[in-house]
């Protein structure tokens, strides 16, 4: 039977397919709202609330779990990983929201694994009450879980902008989200001066980030202006150390928010083993009960903070954090500055206000209604008892009241339920004095719902509140950039002449002149190889690997070990990490990539391309389409001005050409230009400088235009050009 196969355009597909997963993830699962949560942490806080767990002792983390999979659909381990992170335990937050007891595993590590949920123990922490302020007065819309058995809040109504307190990061589909954490004081300080005045100076009132493990921030105020108004833009953080004299040891106790302390041994380690670094004798991870720390023994005679300071360019003691201030808006991912992000709090939060006052205006207005109706039998309270005496069906009751009191039933019904022991006169009255109360009450949350500036009055006093409770001392410095000393890794390498040798087989050699000038070694090279490349140059330079898969490979000099000519050398493919039938067929090496590289091509083309082409501003370690695919590559060279040189073809014919005739070209990847007409079945064997070519004339073969066919090689010339080509 054949099947039916149904056209529909990709985009069609797309929306129909993958647009809903995409918004799945992006509105209920990786990025925070206004309140600072994900749902993953709004509903495990909810349920710890409505689990009593603000008050009282802690419970097992797998109980919390266990209630948690009612309202969210994921497994156990997800859901517990997620409580982790809210732990003071795990010292990922600046203001923990859940007490934790037992191992919760720490930011900075990423090999210390937390205990398993049925050995800790949690409950929520006091700042968690400030969340649900209000939650059960309809201050937010609440909406049905996975299976409409329970009901949750789509926000908590928080009442400090958390937001900003505690860091989130998340990575949606096609969007990410990345927040950096805020000293709790500075950012409620300015919260309460934009309340009062929306064109107050930020800085004035938030210094700068602040995070739970504290480290220091290089402070660049153009960088932090640029976060502050935009939400995305840089900064960088590193560690806190102190030098042990006695020991001869750097202690390092805090490192940045970004980073590990196994990811900063590890890189240590690596620098160690290349001999990139020599002063360290050990390194090690002391981490304990009293907190972090990363010991680095010193050999004898090592400068700590120059040490340091190398260490801080070369692993992530100083590392960037990156910030993406994107946050959910009404459903909305919006990209936001900090004023952006305060100013949509506060209209939030007004609006969670409003919603409780009308909460309890209704409330409010519902008891002066059933006491405006008890107010109307104070005058008569025997007949209220005899018609309740005199009716015969009990149903009666409440009909008889209406009538007899001239009040609605739900007033009726009230009176109708009040107790034998409360019929007298004294209880009567006090419940009929609240009617005043309750009138000046309303009327004043009815005024206040309806002005913004006093329900801003009411979150500054909370706010304020919150800072007296709540506030810490900042736990990340702030270091002026100025005063900071920068590492230029060249400034501290032993520059000295050497050679370089590239073989056939693609290995490699750094010698140092003092070596080759010892002598006493013979030049060993694996069975059957050449040396094609011999350079003379010093260590402070940059080396160019050309592969012929089109790709240049860029190593420091300094970076590559110094051998002897007696050894075979280090094996490119294995160092440079090469492709499995990849090979390196050139290389130079510069230090100001001045001059031009001549690139031959079998079909009879040359492009000349400056080598500054090849410079890069950033530490890149290899450059793609560093030269044209279209015909097969036979041979390069270096020029570091215009000059002779000799293309051969594979019938024995020659051309010498001076490279002033071929045109300079700025594209990497260009074709270059046609130099040698080919015969049929012909192809470009080799180029080479005149003056390597040991022809007996080579300005013979020269021919006054380009391109040219070339002349056939003269006697001895032949033999000469056989013998070069079996050196490649």
């Amino acid at each position: 039977m054949d099947k039916q196969i149904t056209i529909q355009p990709i985009t069609q597909t797309l929306e129909k397919n993958y647009m809903p997963y995409a918004m799945s993830v992006i509105v209920s699962r990786a990025i925070p709202e206004i309140d600072g949560l994900k749902p993953s942490h709004r509903k495990l806080l909810y349920t710890m609330y409505k689990m009593g767990l603000l008050t009282g002792s802690r419970t097992k983390s797998a109980n919390v779990v266990g209630q948690t999979m009612k309202l969210n659909p994921h497994g156990d381990m997800a859901i517990y990983e997620t409580m982790v992170r809210l732990t003071g335990g795990n010292e990922a937050l600046l203001h923990p929201l859940v007490d934790s007891k037992g191992n919760f595993g720490k930011q900075y590590s990423r090999d210390m694994a937390f205990a398993a949920s049925r050995y800790t123990e949690v409950k929520l922490e006091p700042i968690a009450a400030e969340l649900f302020t209000d939650i059960d007065k309809n201050t937010v819309d609440f909406t049905d879980n996975y299976d409409s058995t329970l009901k949750e809040p789509t926000l908590l109504p928080t009442s400090f902008p958390n937001i900003l307190v505690n860091p989130n990061q998340g990575i949606a589909v096609g969007m990410a989200s990345n927040i950096c954490s805020f000293n709790l004081e500075e950012i409620c300080n300015f919260t309460i001066a934009y309340l009062k005045d929306k064109n107050c100076d930020i800085f004035d009132y938030i210094t700068a980030p602040d995070f739970s493990t504290g480290a220091q921030i290089i402070y660049d105020k153009e960088e932090l202006e640029k976060i502050y108004a935009t939400g995305k833009g840089t900064f960088k953080l590193r560690s806190c150390y102190n030098y042990d004299k006695k020991n001869n040891c750097i202690e390092v106790t805090q490192i940045p928010y970004s980073t590990t302390t196994e990811a900063i041994i590890d890189k240590i380690i690596e620098l160690i083993k290349g001999n990139k670094i020599r002063e360290i004798s050990d390194v090690r991870d002391e981490t304990d009960i009293n907190g972090l720390k990363i010991a680095i023994d010193l050999k004898r005679g090592t400068n700590p903070d120059a040490l340091m300071n190398r260490l801080f360019n070369m692993t992530t003691l100083q590392d960037t954090f990156s910030c993406n201030f994107n946050i959910l808006i009404n459903s909305e991912p919006m990209v936001l500055g900090v004023r952006e992000i305060i100013d949509q709090w506060c209209k939030f939060r007004i609006e969670c206000i409003k919603r409780s006052l009308i909460f309890d205006i209704n409330k409010k207005s519902q008891r002066l209604h059933l006491v405006q109706g008890l107010k109307k039998i104070l005058m008569d309270i025997d007949k209220a008892i005899a018609i309740i005496r005199n009716t015969e069906k009990e149903e009666m009751v409440v009909s008889n009241l209406m009538i007899g009191f001239s009040i609605d039933r739900i007033q009726a019904e009230y009176i109708a339920e009040i107790k034998l022991r409360n019929l007298n006169k004294e209880y009567i009255l006090n419940r009929v004095n609240e009617i005043d109360q309750l009138i000046n009450d309303i009327d004043y949350m009815q005024k206040l719902s309806e002005s913004e500036k006093g329900i801003s009055k009411l979150i500054i006093k909370d706010l304020e509140r919150i800072i007296k409770k709540y506030a810490k001392p900042r736990k990340t410095q702030i270091i002026n950039a100025d005063n900071i000393e920068t590492y230029v890794e060249s400034e501290h390498i032993e520059d000295y002449p050497l050679h370089l040798y590239l073989t056939k087989d693609n290995y490699f050699k750094k010698v140092s002149m003092a070596s080759l000038r010892a002598g006493n070694s013979q030049h060993k090279l694996k069975e059957g190889d050449v040396v094609v490349c011999d350079i003379e140059t010093t260590n402070k330079t940059d080396i160019l690997f050309f592969s012929d898969k089109q790709a240049v490979y860029k190593v420091k000099t300094y970076d590559m070990n110094d051998v002897k000519l007696s050894v075979m050398g280090d094996y490119l493919p294995n160092l440079l990490e090469l492709d499995g039938d990849e090979r390196i067929v050139y290389m130079i090496a510069t230090s100001d990539y001045k001059g031009m590289v001549l690139f031959a091509f079998k079909n009879g083309k040359v492009a000349k391309i400056p080598l500054e082409a090849y410079a890069t501003k950033t530490n890149r370690k290899k450059l793609i389409n560093a030269y044209s695919a279209n015909s097969d590559l036979c041979s390069v060279e270096y020029i570091t001005k215009d000059t002779f040189v000799v293309l051969y073809d594979n019938s024995d014919r020659a051309l010498t050409v001076n490279t002033a005739d071929i045109s300079l070209k700025t594209t990497k990847s260009s074709q270059g230009i046609q130099v040698m007409n080919l015969r049929k079945r012909s192809a470009l064997d080799k180029l080479c400088l005149a003056d390597n070519c040991k022809l007996q004339d080579f300005m013979q073969y020269k021919s006054r235009n380009i391109p040219a066919s070339g002349y056939t090689l003269k006697g001895n010339d032949a033999h000469v050009k056989q013998l070069s080509l079996l050196d490649e």
